[in-house]
C-alpha cells in the first residue's frame, strides 16, 4: 500500500510549539480548579457540625468560635497557589500559539 506523498510529517518547532500551548492549557485548567474549590469552600457552612454559615451566603456576623474554626491558610493558599499556575499557564499558552502559528507559516511558505 503506498503511502501519501502529501502528507508532511510534524516538524519538529511546531510540535514543541503545541506541547507549550498544551501545558499553557493545564497549567490554566490547574487554576481554575483552584478557584472552583475556593468558590466551594466560600459558599458551604463549616465546622464539624455545619453551624457556621457560609462566608458569602450570610452577614459576616460571626461569634469567636465560628472565626477560629475557619480555615483561612486554606483558603488564602488556594488563591495564593492559583496565581502562579494561571500567569504561567497564560503566558505558555500564549506563546505556544505565537511558536504555533509561525511553524504554520514556515510549513507552508515557499522555499527558495
Amino acid at each position: 500500500m503506498p503511502s501519501n506523498p502529501t502528507v508532511a510529517p510534524e516538524s519538529p518547532l511546531l510540535a514543541r510549539a503545541r506541547r507549550t500551548q498544551a501545558w499553557g492549557l493545564g497549567l490554566l485548567a490547574v487554576a481554575g480548579l483552584l478557584w472552583a474549590w475556593f468558590a466551594v469552600l466560600l459558599v458551604t457552612p463549616y465546622a464539624e457540625d455545619g453551624k457556621c454559615p457560609a462566608l458569602v451566603a450570610s452577614e459576616y456576623a460571626h461569634d469567636d468560635a465560628c472565626v477560629e474554626v475557619r480555615d483561612w491558610p486554606l483558603l488564602v493558599a488556594l488563591l495564593g497557589g492559583s496565581v502562579p499556575c494561571a500567569a504561567l499557564g497564560a503566558g505558555l499558552s500564549a506563546s505556544g500559539g505565537a511558536q504555533r502559528r509561525l511553524a504554520e507559516h514556515l510549513d507552508t511558505a515557499p522555499r527558495a
